[in-house]
């Protein structure tokens, strides 16, 4: 009993950090597009395209929440999709447009 209750404090544990995890990076890719506003190196269509990304984002971590329980997978996924959009941002805020 003591064993499935360590397990449970565990999964809970794990998916709270990922959740956290997810939340700073979302935050800190925010405000990336905010201080590209600020600076004009985003103009209006690159912030609209970004923030439209940012979007798509929190929604399949929102699917992934939605069974209470993101598996491997999602996290990977979901991973993969800030890794491309921090990417895409570095790019779109240094185009020398």
């Amino acid at each position: 009993m003591k064993n499935l209750a360590l397990l449970l404090v565990t999964v809970f544990v794990s998916q709270a950090a990922f959740a956290e995890v997810v939340d700073v990076r979302k935050e800190n890719q925010g405000n990336r597009i905010q201080q590209g506003v600020e600076t004009n190196a985003l103009n209006a269509n690159e912030t609209v395209r970004l923030k439209a990304d940012q979007a798509k984002i929190e929604s399949a971590e929102a699917a992934a929440k939605a069974d209470g329980k993101v598996t491997d997978l999602e996290k990977a996924k979901l991973d993969r999709m800030q890794d491309r959009e921090s990417r895409k941002i570095k790019r779109l805020k240094h185009n020398r447009r």
